[in-house]
């Protein structure tokens, strides 16, 4: 019996105990469709530390704004991944 290879990878992964720090960084590469391209052309994902993302603003008026859309941007971001993946946001 033929497996994929994302069906061999995923095995691996989980059986290894990797699959949450993979989506984790997924979750950088997400960033712009879950923030919208105004959002994502002032911001920067940094890095993804035990379910917290790291963000870049270009300002500190867009880090105050963001601090206010943190929920929403949670959920759209787990939303995207499939699980609940992000637990919170740090803007930096």
């Amino acid at each position: 019996m033929a497996q994929s290879l994302r069906s061999v990878i995923n095995q691996l992964l989980e059986k290894n105990g990797l699959t949450a720090g993979v989506n984790q960084q997924k979750a950088l590469l997400e960033w712009e469709a879950a923030v919208g391209t105004t959002i994502a052309k002032n911001t920067e994902p940094d890095r993804v530390e035990h379910g917290i993302i790291y963000v870049k603003t270009a300002t500190p008026a867009w880090r105050q704004e963001l601090i206010f859309k943190k929920k929403e941007i949670i959920v759209r971001l787990n939303k995207i991944l499939g699980k609940q993946t992000i637990k919170d946001i740090r803007f930096i």
